[in-house]
């Protein structure tokens, strides 16, 4: 049965952990929803894995809409949410509606997801949750502000970790139904996840979330950086390599 938002608000109070995963086209969306993952993020991390970019800021609303509609028709299942990427989202809230309205409208998304916790944000995602538009929200290691944190962990001291929990509830407070923690110490994703509502989704912050999140090319092999805090399990760079050094042999010596 299709995943919907109200089982993984009912998963948290179970305490049943969530899987979920990234994609950005149909033939891996339909292997991961057959597997069995319970959310798939079409992320804008597919900027560097699928488009070749050295950070996910150059991807496009349009390109974003092309490959959720790819990872919807591979999926049956799994819940299927969608990043906004840079400037979709921040210029205006109006500008906010209009992108997010055009990807519930043209692709399968069940959700959209946005990064930051700060005033202005917390508002936007408040109209958008107004319009009708299930919002997730992501605090911790934004990417699309790479340029000024770095990717490197944050929320490690007193004062950014109190303003990373402030960003959670004010969050919560503009309707989101779930949160996604990147890059803060286990602990404090720990206290985040117990003190709010609704389900947190971890990347790199520890096993206490409601769920853990993964770039896809990351647990396959097929990345040429490995986070450190993303385990391989497999190693699909040298298969898909051995594999076509062979075909490309068998074509030679026909």
């Amino acid at each position: 049965m299709p995943v919907t938002i109200a089982q993984l608000q009912k998963w948290k109070q179970q305490k049943k952990p969530i899987a979920a995963l990234t994609a950005s086209d149909y033939a891996i969306a339909k292997l991961l929803d057959k597997a069995g993952i319970d959310m798939l993020l079409v992320g804008d991390s597919l900027a560097m894995v699928a488009l070749g970019h050295k950070t996910t800021l150059p991807v496009t609303l349009e390109a974003m809409i092309h490959h959720a509609q790819a990872v919807g028709r591979g999926i049956e299942n799994a819940l299927l949410i969608v990043d906004m990427p840079f400037l979709s989202y921040q210029v205006s809230t109006e500008e906010a509606l209009r992108s997010a309205g055009r990807i519930f409208k043209e692709t399968d998304a069940k959700g959209i997801k946005l990064e930051g916790g700060y005033p202005d944000m917390v508002a936007t995602i408040r109209k958008l949750v107004q319009a009708g538009m299930p919002v997730m929200g992501h605090v911790g290691l934004t990417p699309q502000s790479v340029h000024r944190i770095g990717y490197r962990v944050q929320g490690s001291t007193p004062d950014t970790a109190e303003e990373i929990l402030h960003q959670a509830k004010a969050l919560v407070e503009a309707g989101i139904f779930a949160l996604l923690l990147e890059n803060i110490p286990a602990e404090l994703a720990a206290k985040i996840t117990d003190l709010i509502p609704v389900p947190t989704i971890g990347i790199g912050a520890g096993k206490e979330c409601d769920g853990q999140i993964l770039v896809t090319h990351d647990v396959l092999g097929l990345s040429d950086w490995q986070p450190p805090f993303a385990k391989k399990y497999t190693n699909l760079q040298e298969t898909i390599t051995e594999a076509v050094k062979q075909y490309c042999q068998d074509v030679r010596n026909q």
